[in-house]
């Protein structure tokens, strides 16, 4: 454990847009995925929304992957993966309301367990799991997802009324400062301003329309850091909880696999002797006929 000179390493994006239905989460998302690549076929969509990323094919030869329920974070996880091992440089998920509010999302697990406080010990790293997922990829990720009508119940006397209080989004508390960035869109003109920039790109930048050259923009910050470093690599393999992630790391930097091949080795024995762990703990479980313990 030592100090060190903080220096901003190259990146990639890890970003998202918010938007209520019909505002163009979808289409801006492809735009700006094909600004950080320049080629459609290395974009890969996982598309939770009843094939609408189909819907702007006319824009190029981008892939997508239907994600069908159950929208557990496993197969969340599951998917990033597939667009990670076909080549894919820019993953967008369209969108990751499911994996928290969709049929097999984390609230439908939690309440499954009873819906008590104390099971979301069990709720949470699931969900964690797919955040992780996000973060590690060796791919631009960028993810959109729903917002809604909130409201507030205002007490007036002996009078209650329901008052609009602004739009609520449909994902965890806090999802957005898991990011590097997030945009709002806010109104049917496509018009969007980042609620949320460590870039420091658009911060108090008026309202505009999201493209190809809010992605090419955001590439350059990507590409400005200092490169990679073995240290850097070394200290990612230790935070990987998953075989796949470990894969996805050691094909990502082949000029460094000789070298931190037996740390490679070393997490994926943890990574197995944890599964097993917890597998067994699983069958030490005994069951009713009514699924309680």
């Amino acid at each position: 454990m030592q100090l060190q000179t903080a220096q901003r390493k190259r990146a990639k994006i890890r970003m998202n847009i918010a938007s209520p239905s019909g505002f163009g989460k979808t289409y801006s998302a492809l735009l700006i995925a094909y600004g950080l690549c320049e080629d459609w076929n290395k974009i890969g969509v996982i598309d939770t929304e009843n094939d609408s990323a189909s819907l702007y094919s006319h824009l190029g030869s981008y892939k997508t992957l239907k994600l069908d329920p159950p929208y557990s974070p496993d197969r969340y996880v599951e998917a990033i993966s597939i667009c990670e091992n076909e080549g894919m440089e820019v993953i967008i998920i369209d969108s990751v309301t499911h994996v928290w509010k969709g049929q097999g999302g984390v609230l439908e697990y939690q309440n499954s367990l009873g819906g008590r406080y104390q099971d979301w010990a069990k709720a949470t790293p699931l969900y964690m799991k797919f955040i992780n997922a996000i973060l590690l990829s060796k791919c631009h990720v960028i993810t959109t997802n729903r917002k809604k009508q909130g409201y507030n119940m205002i007490t007036d006397g002996n009078r209650t009324k329901v008052e609009k209080a602004g739009l609520d989004d449909e994902i965890r508390d806090g999802y957005e400062y898991e990011l590097t960035l997030a945009f709002e869109i806010v109104n049917d003109n496509h018009l969007a301003k980042a609620s949320k920039d460590r870039t420091g790109l658009f911060a108090n930048v008026p309202e505009f329309v999201l493209g190809i050259q809010t992605g090419n923009k955001i590439l350059q910050w990507c590409n400005d850091g200092e490169p990679i470093t073995i240290d850097d690599i070394s200290k990612r393999i230790s935070d990987i909880t998953t075989i796949q992630q470990l894969l996805s790391l050691y094909q990502e930097y082949p000029q460094f696999r000789d070298i931190l091949k037996p740390e490679f080795e070393q997490q994926k024995r943890r990574i197995l002797v944890n599964h097993e762990t917890n597998t067994q703990l699983i069958h030490q479980q005994t069951f009713s006929k009514n699924g309680t313990h």
